[in-house]
């Protein structure tokens, strides 16, 4: 075959490589589009018209990126072979269609799977999903069917799929392509050939740069962000761009490249952490390690460390009072032998960041400490068990969900602690797919307190979860109230789904304070530290604050408990629990590890997670670009410089822990 007769294939394939370059560019560009239609409600009031014109702009360079990721396969196989083996043309004309077809279907389920990922977590696809791809998957598809319409959705992406074949084989198959021009002699293939190499470079730079031929000038998605709206800005973000960014971020984490986290100054760091500039050491551990001041409460006998599943602070505000939700923590913090503060925060945004924040003492870095291998081989210095159990007292986990979950039982116990109880170890009843009741779980507790000697509980709730079946009218909750309160609120997704969620909370709410009740009659020399595993999942309108957004609450109760053990409103988060219980009742000279200090020591704490920080007068993010007011005096510029100080310290030992262990291997 002479050259012209290989060169008219391949020049009508790239031609068609480029129409599905577009097909799948546009159609990237009408799912955002749409998104942000029916999505509205959640763009900012304020937001302009030139804000939603940029974003749009600012997407359609981005995509070119993913668009170009689809196209390039299909140029390298269904294209170049061509120059080759021009015979091939029909079977790979095929391939190209099927290529172009499943990258649709994938775009489809992605687009349809946004929407309850967006009003779950106000992002676009983040971390946990990779947090996810860890559940079990039959009760996360379970989840997905009933409480955000897997079945329903899956339809709507299959017909998107079909509709958009029938689109591409008419594109790809039927359309008149522009014919190779005749070429007369050598200069002219050569020159042709030439324009072709120097066009397709050009074009790759352009598409790979986001619209530019320089990286300076391109967007990515770490700058992508240009909006003032942060609606807007997870919008400019397609599907297949909000992946890559959690495949990015994952592979940061990985190698430390993570926000706060300082490798090569990790000695310098751990002097600043134990305040001795001279102390050297090969290990960690002398560096974190902290004396306790003295009892400053009677030594309790049974110590109750409560995770609310989405214990949500925002409820118990003055201005949601109306909802009745969480009555029962309100009065709580209401009782003399109580203290409460009102600047806690997360560990994370999901639970089981929440859990190995408490359990280990490490902040969050993004790593999923709970699958490290090394946190499956040995307990870090800073794990809690293993320091309670010095002070006498068994530490055991309750659950009431599956002892396999994220693999918690597991985890625990290398972790140090005694016994890890799921609901099928108390022979409760399973409701739904994640486990039994919160009901359910605190009665096997209380029953299982009268022969148990001195023990620290670590208590996960799990029934303010979706899928919300709870029948809490049933349970005493005026769910007609609330769904009256929540059509009152300015900017509500959905009043319906609001109340429902909000009578999950009471149910949560009401069997928490019931046990603290139940218990502080029979073992009247107990302590309690109430909190939530994360805040997101559940808001109150569609623009929640950052601290409504985030915020958690921190109930400290029982015996020897005063509204003035700590500083009002003392600023902490899930790492601060375990050396603040050691501080209020372990005896003078009592030795413990902690890279986050107690919460007796001062007031002058910054609070913080992957995203979000929190100071006594100021909530920020973590990136600097947006901060809100707390109080009187907020200095955005010194909460700042405060959160960098304190995080830089704590995430940068944290990473150290779980990298190299007890070890200052590498500096």
């Amino acid at each position: 075959m002479n050259q012209r007769g290989r060169m008219a294939p391949f020049y009508d394939a790239i031609q068609r490589d480029l129409c599905l370059f577009v097909f799948i560019l546009l159609t990237l560009c009408v799912y955002r589009a749409y998104f942000m239609v029916a999505m509205a409600g959640y763009i900012a009031p304020e937001t302009s018209s030139a804000d939603i014109g940029l974003a749009l702009f600012t997407g359609l360079r981005l995509s070119l990126k993913t668009a170009g990721w689809i196209a390039l396969p299909s140029f390298v196989f269904c294209s170049l072979p061509l120059l080759v083996a021009p015979r091939l043309t029909v079977l790979l004309g095929r391939l190209r269609l099927f290529w172009g077809t499943l990258a649709a279907f994938v775009f489809a389920v992605l687009f349809q799977a946004r929407f309850p990922f967006y009003r779950q977590f106000h992002s676009g696809f983040q971390m946990q999903m990779d947090a996810g791809m860890e559940e079990d998957p039959f009760t996360i598809v379970s989840m997905l069917v009933q409480e955000y319409g897997l079945l329903w959705r899956m339809g709507i992406a299959i017909l998107l799929t079909l509709v958009s074949f029938w689109m591409l084989r008419r594109l790809l198959c039927t359309w008149e392509v522009c014919a190779l021009p005749r070429l007369r002699g050598t200069m002219q293939r050569a020159l042709f050939s030439l324009g072709l190499l120097l066009f397709f470079g050009l074009f790759f730079l352009f598409v790979r740069f986001g619209g530019s031929f320089t990286y300076a000038g391109g967007v990515n998605w770490e700058n992508a962000g240009i909006t003032s709206d942060a609606f807007l800005n997870e919008c400019i973000l397609d599907d297949g761009q909000a992946l890559y960014r959690v495949h990015a971020m994952k592979k940061a984490l990985h190698s430390g490249d993570v926000p706060g986290v300082e490798k090569d100054r990790v000695r310098e760091l751990a002097r600043m952490a134990a305040g001795h500039e001279e102390l050297s050491s090969d290990t960690a551990t002398p560096y974190l390690t902290r004396t306790a001041q003295g009892a400053r409460i009677p030594r309790p006998r049974h110590i109750f460390i409560i995770l609310g599943e989405t214990y949500a602070q925002w409820p118990m505000l003055d201005q949601y009072i109306a909802f009745h939700a969480a009555d029962g923590i309100r009065g709580l913090v209401a009782e003399p032998n109580a203290y409460y503060s009102r600047r806690f925060m997360p560990n994370g945004d999901f639970t089981s960041v929440a859990i190995t924040g408490v359990v280990t003492g490490l902040s969050e870095i993004g790593q999923h400490v709970n699958y490290v291998p090394r946190s499956l081989r040995e307990a870090y210095p800073t794990a809690m068990a293993p320091q309670f159990q010095q002070l006498g007292y068994a530490v055991d986990f309750w659950y009431g969900g599956v002892p396999s979950w994220e693999g918690m039982d597991r985890f625990s116990r290398a972790q140090g602690f005694d016994h890890f109880y799921g609901y099928p170890d108390f022979h409760a009843t399973k409701v739904n797919a994640w486990g039994t009741s919160d009901a359910q779980l605190f009665a096997a507790l209380g029953q299982h307190l009268a022969d148990e000697p001195p023990t620290v509980h670590l208590i996960m709730t799990v029934s303010n979860h979706p899928p919300y079946d709870i029948d809490v009218a049933a349970e005493g909750f005026d769910l007609e109230n609330a769904r009256v309160e929540a059509a009152k609120l300015p900017n509500v997704d959905d009043p319906d789904q609001l109340a429902l969620e909000l009578g999950h909370y009471w149910y949560m709410d009401k069997i928490v304070t019931d046990f603290v009740h139940a218990t502080m009659e029979k073992y009247p020399d107990s302590l309690f530290v109430i909190t939530g595993d994360h805040a997101v999942r559940m808001n109150p309108s569609r623009h929640p604050t950052m601290y409504e957004y985030q915020s958690v609450p921190f109930v400290l109760y029982g015996q020897g408990i005063t509204p003035e053990i700590l500083p009002p409103d003392v600023v902490g988060g899930h790492t601060n629990i375990v050396p603040t219980v050691l501080e209020l009742i372990a005896p003078a000279g009592f030795s413990y590890v902690s890279i986050a200090p107690s919460l007796t020591e001062n007031n002058m704490g910054a609070a913080f997670n992957r995203d979000y920080f929190l100071t006594k007068n100021v909530m920020g993010t973590v990136s600097g670009d947006r901060f809100e007011s707390l109080g009187d005096g907020a200095d955005d510029a010194a909460a700042y410089e405060l959160l960098e100080r304190r995080m830089t310290i704590q995430r940068t030992l944290s990473w150290q822990l779980i990298e190299h262990g007890d070890t200052m291997e590498g500096q």
